[in-house]
Order: C-alpha cells, then sequence, then structure tokens
C-alpha cells in the first residue's frame, strides 16, 4: 500500500499488513465493479492513497483490532527480535519486531480468519459464506449502491466467536 497506507496500531503493534488483507480484497473487487478507489468519504483525499478503499476497510477493522488484541495478550519477549537498522537520516537505531515463526504463525491466523465461515447468506445461493466472500459481495452491492442500481445499501457484518 506504500507510504499512503490505512494501517492502525493495536496494542503496539503495527497492523498495516492485516488490514492490507481488506484492502487488498476491496481494491480488487472495486476495480472490478468500476468503482473509483481514490474518492472516499471518510479518509482524506491524498495523492495515490485509495480513501475509497481505506472507507471501506473500516466496515472490516474490528475483526483484525480483535484478532490481533488476542493474539497480543499470549506473546511474550521471546517471541520478538532487536534488530539494528539504519533508520531516518542514516542514523542506526533499534527496531523490534516479530520473529519468524510469529510472523508465520500471524499470516496464518489472519488466513484462517478470512477463510472462516459466517452465517450470512450469500447474494445468490447458500446461507453460509466467508469473510473473504462476503467483503467481495459487500463491494459488489456497495458500487451498485453508488451507482444507483439499488436504492438502498445496509452493510452485512460478520460476528466472529
Amino acid at each position: 500500500m506504500g507510504s499512503q497506507s490505512c494501517g492502525t496500531e493495536v496494542g503496539g503493534y503495527y497492523a498495516e499488513g492485516s488490514i492490507a488483507f481488506v484492502g487488498s480484497a476491496t481494491r480488487e473487487a472495486s476495480s472490478k465493479e468500476s468503482a473509483e478507489p481514490y474518492l472516499g468519504f471518510l479518509q482524506s483525499v491524498q495523492f495515490g492513497k485509495p480513501s475509497l478503499v481505506c472507507d471501506f476497510q473500516e466496515l472490516y477493522r474490528y475483526l483484525i483490532d480483535d484478532y490481533l488484541i488476542e493474539r497480543c495478550q499470549k506473546m511474550h519477549k521471546n517471541d520478538f527480535v532487536v534488530v539494528t537498522d539504519f533508520m531516518m537520516h542514516l542514523k542506526m537505531g533499534k527496531k523490534i519486531h516479530l520473529c519468524e515463526y510469529e510472523t508465520n504463525d500471524l499470516a496464518e491466523g489472519l488466513n484462517d480468519l478470512f477463510n472462516k465461515m459466517v452465517e450470512i447468506p450469500r447474494i445468490k445461493h447458500g446461507n453460509k459464506q466467508t469473510i473473504d466472500t462476503l467483503i467481495s459481495e459487500e463491494t459488489l452491492l456497495f458500487a451498485k449502491y453508488l451507482r444507483n442500481e439499488r436504492t438502498i445499501w445496509n452493510p452485512r457484518s460478520p460476528t466472529i466467536c
């Protein structure tokens, strides 16, 4: 997402990569639906920032936040590594990163989260769908609303237990 991202800080951990899961799904679906991803409503308009995508991500941010808060509560000191690296203006500084096994586990957990089945009916058929599919369907329904093909749009939000 570059420097103009829509990340969030949760429990001291920057979740930009996590919310990018939602952003990439939203960006892909919005481009399929011919929605302009750079014209949003909630986010500031900045060059290169997909404001509409960032706005749409807000609908699902709570899923990522809840997941990360729960995960952070289970972490220990040895789940992190300190790396000395160049910071601003070529000065050396220390950065704290998740260790490799935690990074891989975090990515797998987020993937599992978006593949989790929720009891929200699909548009055409079925009473259940994955969160990933739900995000794609909601993007489609929202794009139809913006194009005046629908008179109302009420987002469907999953409840994760």
